[in-house]
């Protein structure tokens, strides 16, 4: 069923609905799930105004605005999801988080609640069961940071950085290395994860989900985790000096870790760490490599051919192909995403030297990129070029602010 009809049918389905009926809030809550799920969207945003509830529904990286609907007269909306997610239904005026177990729904779903001036707004997310990208040759990256990450994920030791910001898939790249590593070693490699909160299940991976209300966090896991002899740990994300400081010692003491990590750019993520204050001998002797990564969308096969260089939007590239909108892809003009990254490994030449030096991102960019590094924005003018997204696309997720580096430090022309 196209994106279209499937919107149209459930918007239809929605509005036809009785909101002074006791079974409104179910059935509005049923189709609404559903048809998130069908449209692979990662969030549904429901927001309490004077009016009703605002719907939006974020798919493929961008929030769309579905409409106003009743919050429901006998039945609420609000409160089946509190509901479904075994939240406190007489607590407003806190936030709540909570997970949807229902096995008919595929996907982890997880609620979250917030009091706001008209209501409680939640926002549901909807985890997908990731079958699309089972390995690290279905991702979409260039071949040869393919081969060069199926090499690191050989180790026995070091860290495996994968950074970006919030949204960038940064959570399915670690699911794939760790099916790679599973797939390979054939259940002789003792794997492990730490995760907050697990999100798919790997066969093959023991996976533990903290609990700080327990006293159970990142760091005093992955204390305890380390004496269950692992040979390969996940570390969900380093937050904190104190997680990034005991998961660093384990990549030095034996044991590969993989861990994901908030930062703009691969240079970017080594000036955090730094700035944690972990030790730049660490970071030398610790670090495997940083993968940065983003999420562009795709252009539909409705885009066409643009002469105009104003919608090059400054980037370098030759030709473009522009989003129109049809039928198939919701008048939005784009269908699925693609990834982009770049990677920063220790082997460059110079790069150690400037990780010890504690040179700033800037400095420590200059020398990767003289050492070869293709950047995120060679990926990006490389998918603008080749029709796969739009100029526009990568401006939206790389911004306007950011230049095209070069090893002198210029922007490119």
């Amino acid at each position: 069923m196209a994106a279209e009809s499937s919107f149209e049918s459930t918007r239809k389905q929605l509005v036809a609905l009785d909101a002074s009926s006791e079974s409104y809030a179910a059935q509005f809550v049923d189709s609404l799930l559903d048809a998130a799920q069908k449209l692979g969207a990662s969030d549904v945003h429901l927001c309490p105004t004077p009016e009703g509830l605002e719907l939006a529904v974020r798919i493929d990286g961008v929030l769309q605005r579905w409409g106003m609907f009743p919050a429901g007269k006998v039945s609420d909306v609000d409160t089946r999801l509190k509901v479904l997610a075994d939240l406190l239904t007489y607590r407003t005026d806190v936030p709540q988080e909570g997970r949807v177990r229902n096995p008919k729904l595929a996907a982890e779903i997880r609620v979250s609640s917030f009091p706001t001036l008209h209501g409680e707004k939640a926002v549901v997310r909807l985890f997908a069961a990731d079958t699309r990208y089972p390995f690290l040759e279905n991702l979409g990256l260039p071949a040869e940071l393919c081969h060069r990450l199926e090499k690191d994920l050989g180790e026995t030791s070091g860290a495996l950085v994968i950074t970006g910001p919030a949204g960038s898939g940064k959570t399915t790249t670690a699911y794939a290395c760790l099916r790679e590593l599973v797939r390979h070693s054939g259940g002789g490699r003792s794997i492990a994860t730490l995760e907050d909160p697990v999100e798919v299940a790997v066969p093959g991976v023991a996976q533990s989900q903290v609990n700080p209300r327990a006293g159970f966090d990142l760091a005093a896991g992955l204390r305890s985790m380390l004496r269950q002899d692992p040979e390969v740990i996940l570390v969900g994300e380093m937050r904190d000096p104190t997680t990034a400081g005991v998961a660093f010692q384990a990549a030095l003491t034996g044991q590969l870790v993989l861990t994901t990590f908030h930062a703009g750019s691969a240079a970017g993520a080594i000036s955090r760490l730094l700035d944690m204050g972990v030790e730049p001998y660490i970071l030398r002797s610790g670090i495997q490599a940083v993968l940065c990564q983003r999420l562009v969308r795709k252009l539909c096969t409705c885009a066409q051919p643009s002469e105009s260089s104003e919608t090059r939007l400054g980037l370098p590239v030759s030709q473009v192909k522009v989003s129109q909108g049809c039928a198939q892809c919701h008048g939005t003009g784009y269908r699925g995403r693609a990834l982009l990254a770049e990677m920063l490994t220790l082997d460059i030449p110079g790069v150690a030297v400037e990780i010890l030096n504690r040179s700033d991102a800037a400095a420590l960019e200059r020398t990767a990129l003289a050492g070869g590094m293709q950047t995120l924005w060679d990926c990006a003018c490389q998918a603008v070029e080749t029709g796969l997204t739009s100029a526009a696309e990568v401006r939206r997720v790389l911004g306007f602010s950011m230049h095209f580096p070069t090893a002198a430090g210029k922007m490119k022309p």
